[in-house]
């Protein structure tokens, strides 16, 4: 029977696990020191070698011949610990095994003895998936486990597994594998396998795995059915994708602006039966590199992962453009990818998407303008109304709304050496507080909600009264409705002055002016409107 490459080349030795030194190096020493821990928790994307290293750990902390850290393989134990036919190593899939009752089954099996290993070793991949209920009958045991046995945790989503359960094992964080290596590595099966691998074909397979070795062994199993000799078109076909050279053709006509160009492309591609959502990936990738280089030119060529004459061409490209272009090519282009994944048709969201990059329209994607222009005209109304408001009188004196507020003393709570009747304070009797940006951080953190309509203001104090001057009407209203806002405030000056004070809060904006304040939070409000109905159109 066929046996698929991934599991025929899956690692049977820490040696044969690649790009995950770090971790690999530190197991062996643990096992040729006797030092093993009881659990382990091993965290990282797909195909990274999480399961496989737990399984050669498991193997080889039983084995009674072990050589360098690494099991011997030709035990009876590692023989049978590879067909799976082992009692004492259980593997459980936390994905379809994951309530309550499985891990009450798993804890009540872990107090009997191994039958004929060393350890009792439990392997839960995919660990994340546990429920609740189940993540806390699995606590007890994992904190207190009998002697003879050990946990080893998979998971590819470390967040979701409880601080409580992380914290009781030894964290592996297992990296995505680099794309040199992914490409040895298949180039070595390939060898082994009597197969044609091109050197470009392997780079091509790794760049498709993004990391994952497993990913890119598939598609070079997939690719020598299609093939004898596999070349990167072979592999472009097989995983269908797009060639180099229909990338950078879109890309070049995106920079000139051809929509006609662009649009031909990808009729070509999807007539070629090429998957549009991996293009628009594709294109996020090529975008992503031409950002680098023009973001560090001089570190550009050490991050991204390229052919000299692929270099070249990104150069090009880079130099065709500024760098706020192309992240606002990458920004429409990852908005198109995630709608992708919801319309019914990818294609006339994709080159909806060429056509804006092209600038064929505006960014804002044809919103409803009928709308647009009811939202305008409501603003010269309101305009109109608040020209026709009655202006204040020249010899009218400055109104300024006054607030006193008091809060609670404090027991033991240091007071100022001079006290003062807070109704008879006079401002020019007032002395500047020097430190009042620090009380404004620090109110920012006690009442966040508040503080924003403190913005401009300024503090002064005599004795026991420290006196507010804000152009913020709106903290006059927000002190009247609510004295818990002025407890919070005094509670800031208190924390960085050390001393309470009385407070008195004065607008200092005129009525002029708080109307001009006033039209402009309609205007503000009525152009958030505004982009409201354009995010509306858009979609």
């Amino acid at each position: 029977m066929y046996k698929a490459l991934y599991r025929k080349w899956r690692p049977m030795t820490f040696d044969d696990v690649i790009s995950q030194q770090h971790i690999t190096d530190t197991l062996k020493n643990q096992l040729k020191n006797d030092k093993t821990a009881h659990a382990y928790l091993f965290m990282g994307s797909r195909g990274t070698g999480k399961t496989t290293c737990a399984r050669i750990l498991a193997k080889a902390v039983n084995c009674p011949n072990m050589k360098d850290g690494s099991p011997c393989l030709e035990c009876d134990i590692c023989r049978e610990a590879e067909e799976g036919s082992l009692t004492d190593i259980i593997e459980i899939d936390a994905a379809s095994n994951n309530s309550v009752e499985d891990i009450r089954d798993l804890r009540d099996g872990a107090v009997y003895t191994p039958e004929r290993c060393r350890y009792k070793i439990y392997i839960i991949d995919e660990v994340h998936m546990l429920s609740a209920s189940a993540f806390n009958a699995l606590l007890k045991i994992m904190e207190e486990p009998p002697p003879y046995v050990k946990f080893i945790l998979a998971t590819t989503e470390i967040h979701k597994v409880p601080a409580t359960v992380a914290s009781r094992c030894q964290r592996y964080d297992f990296r995505r594998i680099r794309q040199k290596d992914i490409a040895a590595r298949l180039l070595y099966i390939a060898e082994q396998e009597q197969l044609t691998l091109r050197e470009d074909a392997a780079a091509l397979i790794a760049k498709i795995a993004d990391g994952g070795m497993r990913d890119a062994v598939s598609l070079l199993d997939q690719c020598s059915v299609c093939a004898e000799d596999i070349t990167a078109e072979v592999v472009s076909m097989t995983a269908g994708v797009a060639g180099k050279d229909f990338l950078y053709d879109i890309m070049e006509a995106i920079a000139e602006g051809n929509s006609p160009k662009a649009l031909a492309v990808t009729a070509q591609l999807y007539d070629m039966s090429k998957d549009l959502s991996r293009l628009c990936e594709e294109l996020i990738l090529q975008y992503r590199n031409i950002m680098l280089i023009k973001a560090s030119p001089e570190t550009a060529e050490t991050i991204i992962a390229a052919a000299p004459d692929d270099m070249e061409r990104l150069k090009k490209l880079a130099q065709s453009a500024e760098l706020d272009t192309i992240m606002g090519r990458l920004v429409q282009l990852q908005g198109c990818h995630e709608r992708m994944g919801r319309v019914m048709n990818k294609r006339v969201e994709f080159e909806m998407a060429l056509i804006k990059l092209c600038g064929g329209v505006s960014s804002d994607g044809g919103a409803n303008s009928a709308e647009v222009e009811a939202l305008t005209e409501k603003i010269k109304l309101l305009e109109k109304r608040l020209s026709a408001a009655p202006a204040p009188q020249q010899h009218q004196p400055q109104q300024r709304e006054v607030l006193t507020a008091t809060a609670p003393v404090m027991d033991n709570e240091p007071q100022p050496n001079v006290k003062v009747d807070i109704k008879t304070v006079k401002e020019n009797e007032l002395t500047p507080c020097t430190r009042w940006d620090e009380i404004m951080e620090e109110f920012r953190r006690i009442n966040p909600a508040v503080a924003g309509s403190l913005d401009g203001s300024t503090a002064a104090s005599r004795g026991n009264v420290m006196c507010v001057f804000t152009p913020n009407r709106f903290f006059i209203d927000l002190f009247k409705s609510n004295k818990d806002n002025a407890i919070s405030l005094r509670k800031a000056i208190f924390n960085v002055l050390g001393e309470r004070y009385s407070l008195s809060a004065r607008c200092t904006a005129t009525v002029e002016e708080t109307k001009s304040m006033a039209e402009q939070l309609v205007k503000k409000a009525i152009n958030s409107s505004i982009e409201t109905a354009v995010e509306k159109g858009n979609s």
